[in-house]
């Protein structure tokens, strides 16, 4: 049955509501496709606003690939702002996608990318909206297959009630292979409904059905065991790994925004997956391993995109972007070919070990010299060691040295608050540090003119990484090291207004530190919290943290469990963690190792880079079934002409 716009309901309505432009879709490269002529069609769900949504690569990338199959439709939907919330609600319009505006419940699928468990209340919305059954259990036949995806899906059981599916790493493969079990079960007139749909999904061992697996708990709390409840669901599940990148160059023809956006620009993921091995970084170790792409189709992307969208500024991505093994030929080749043009080429994630100023000076041959952001994370060196992150005082002093002496004026230092073993004087030598690069940059320089923001996150534990069985650090003490930090900062009239010190504190932490590694009691408090008006818990306009303690308290009043249990409370070795049946490929037993050896009663052991050293065991490439890929390719930019 064709599902017809929404829009001659919707036009008159948009005048009423803040930023009207963000549902209006008919973005530059965006798809419109026949309704009828398709098996498969996806609504793609950024559980976000359309401005922080619209340049996700993640969505993007899936846009794409699916509309280039004839047989498949994908269209974009995102969160509403609350204004467009009650009109819909008041003129009973559902949840409509951007591009042709259909009601998301027509479609056969919806995949939600979750980038942070912050926004799992607006996809509460979006399901409501939309009138789809809050809870799998009560969806019909009938209603849309909801598929969760993205790094923070990677524990799904918190959304387990809402979600009907979760898939673990890299999509490009699997959704295609998801779209070809919905198109054959569809061919063979949905033999035993949706459940069967599902069954089929979760045979494969690479789809996560929450609903075949049944949780037990022991009387203290803790999971006694997570097991499939039906033949044929495998007892662990295992994400996906896409090898050879050049042969998935996407996007080629990237989404153009019609409002303001949080980035405009043409991103290129240049490598996927970190071999670093810093211990809190969830990213770095569920995107193993290291996966280059080459040098050409690097600059084949550029050349495409660029001249798809008429964007000016292109981002070469990735975890760590300078660690690319030909980044300096590629920095070069790409100097050559757009000097003197509009464009200009950006480097956002260095790390301070790998940047060096000729790299940096390639990306700014066009005059534009925006600040540089290093991220040291630790504030004094034995804290560094403790997560891994090899980088002394010296390697940044000589790093924002180079930069402030060949015109630099402004860099932007990130750290962490809260890391295992962190003591106060650990964050304050945070101060020390800046003033150092303060004085470093004006000596260099002969200039006063130097500025130094240092930016503080939370430090959260994320599963699938060493630190996951780590206690997270209370507001309160986060707080209380936070306001020492400032103090001392502004202590010194020589550094107070030149040293910008940005901080958040420390409850939105404590929120996300429970949804992080929370289990699927957590879900009737993320309910709680929606129920009661929680949206957009991602922005600190939104945020309540009185909401989410308040109905936490009182979901989980009942139970041997509560918020401290899940964030200040240090897991043991043997406790079954909510996401021990969901494979990353890493092996538990080294985590746990890496974990002790971050705790070292003689000092934080290190571990080494596996791209430039023998592998050391963490699992991934044998159980996954796959390995490093780097150059040197020894290829090059040409044949390519310069830009005119």
């Amino acid at each position: 049955m064709t599902a017809a716009s929404l829009f001659s309901r919707l036009e008159p309505l948009l005048p009423g509501v803040q930023k009207p432009i963000q549902y209006v879709g008919g973005e530059l490269n965006s798809a419109a496709k026949d309704w009828d002529a398709v098996d498969v069609r996806w609504a793609l769900m950024y559980p976000d606003a359309y401005e922080v949504g619209l340049p996700n690569q993640g969505v993007q990338i899936l846009y794409e690939l699916l509309n280039e199959r004839d047989w498949i439709l994908a269209e974009r939907t995102y969160a509403v702002l609350a204004d467009m919330e009650a009109v819909m609600r008041e003129h009973r319009i559902p949840q409509f996608t951007v591009d042709a505006h259909r009601a998301v419940a027509a479609f056969d699928l919806v995949g939600v990318s979750f980038a942070t468990e912050l926004g799992y209340t607006n996809l509460l919305t979006a399901l409501d909206l939309a009138g789809i059954p809050l809870h799998a259990v009560d969806r019909a036949d009938e209603h849309p297959i909801v598929i969760a995806g993205g790094h923070a899906a990677f524990n799904p059981e918190p959304v387990a009630d809402f979600v009907d599916a979760a898939v673990l790493g890299d999509g490009e493969e699997v959704v295609l292979a998801i779209s070809d079990v919905v198109r054959e079960w569809k061919a063979e007139d949905r033999p035993g409904g949706r459940v069967e749909l599902l069954r089929r999904l979760a045979a494969s061992g690479g789809v996560y059905v929450p609903r075949f697996y049944d949780v037990a708990y022991l009387p203290d709390g803790r999971l006694d065991s997570i097991t499939p409840n039906r033949p044929g669901v495998p007892p662990k599940v295992h994400k996906h790994t896409l090898m050879d990148l050049d042969s998935w160059p996407y996007p080629r023809k990237p989404l153009v925004p019609l409002a303001e956006t949080v980035h405009e620009r043409y991103s290129v993921e240049i490598f996927r997956g970190c071999t670093r091995g810093c211990r809190f970084c969830q990213a770095g170790m569920i995107t193993r391993p290291v996966r280059e792409r080459s040098i050409t189709t690097i600059a084949n992307m550029v050349q495409t995109g660029t001249e798809h969208t008429g964007f000016e500024e292109v981002g070469l991505l990735s975890l760590s972007s300078a660690d690319h093994s030909e980044i300096a030929e590629i920095a070069k080749g790409l100097g050559d070919r757009y000097e003197g043009t509009n464009i200009s080429l950006s480097l956002p994630s260095t790390r301070v070990d790998a940047f060096n100023i000729t790299l940096a000076n390639e990306f700014s041959r066009n005059g534009r010299r925006s600040g540089l952001t290093f991220a040291p994370e630790g504030g004094s060196e034995r804290l560094r060691r403790v997560i891994n992150k090899m980088v002394t005082e010296d390697d940044l002093i000589r790093t924002v040295a180079a930069a402030y002496s060949q015109g630099w004026r402004q860099v932007k230092l990130y750290f962490m608050c809260g890391l295992p073993t962190e003591t106060d004087d650990d964050v304050l030598q945070i101060a020390d540090l800046a003033k150092r690069v303060i004085d470093t940059g004006r000596e260099v320089s002969g200039r006063r003119d130097i500025r130094c923001t240092v930016s503080i996150g939370g430090f959260i534990p994320k599963p699938h990484t060493p630190f996951q069985w780590a206690a997270q650090l209370d507001a309160e003490t986060t707080d209380a090291r936070l306001a020492k930090l400032r103090d001392a900062l502004r202590s010194d009239r020589r550094y107070g207004k030149v040293i910008v010190f940005r901080y958040h504190d420390g409850k939105p932490g404590v929120v996300e530190g429970m949804l992080s590694r929370g289990d699927r009691r957590i879900g009737r408090v993320i309910e709680a919290v929606w129920r009661d008006g929680g949206r957009f818990d991602g922005w600190s306009e939104h945020f309540s943290y009185e909401r989410w303690a308040r109905c936490a308290e009182e979901v989980l009043a009942n139970e041997p469990v509560d918020v401290d249990w899940y964030t200040t409370r240090e897991r043991g070795p043997d406790e079954v963690l909510p996401w021990d049946h969901l494979d990353s490929g890493l092996d538990r037993s080294w985590l746990w190792e890496d974990w002790q050896d971050a705790l070292h009663p003689t000092g934080a052991v290190a571990v080494e880079d596996c791209r430039w050293t023998p592998c050391y065991d963490c699992g991934v490439c044998p159980q996954m079934g796959t390995d490093i890929q780097i150059g040197p390719t020894g290829r090059s930019l040409l044949p390519i002409a310069a830009v005119s």
